[in-house]
């Protein structure tokens, strides 16, 4: 058993990370809604996906992205996301992979 000391040393805040920073992503995988206060208390929502136990973020705009790939192609499985830049000028491009 673990003291009090011991448990807070070893704490680490849980993290969401990135879609992006998946080598591929299958289109299948199931999203969810997660609710977050800022740090001027208001709430928002993001999507997630949970792949091998963590939590990847969902940004709307390669969600937007991949329904365009898939109205013309239907049939796609798989694909990846490229981020680039950072804060309020990251970009997301979203690479159909077969």
């Amino acid at each position: 058993m673990a003291t009090l000391k011991e448990d807070a040393l070893a704490y680490e805040a849980p993290q969401i990370k990135n879609i992006a920073d998946l080598e591929v992503v299958p289109v299948d995988l199931k999203t969810e809604e997660r609710e977050f206060t800022d740090n001027e208390g208001k709430k928002f929502s993001i999507k997630v996906i949970i792949r091998d136990n963590e939590e990847y973020r969902v940004p709307t705009s390669v969600i937007k992205a991949l329904k365009e790939i898939l109205a013309e192609k239907p049939d796609l499985r798989f694909f990846k996301v490229k981020k680039s830049g950072e804060g309020l000028k990251t970009s997301y491009t979203v690479i159909p992979v077969e």
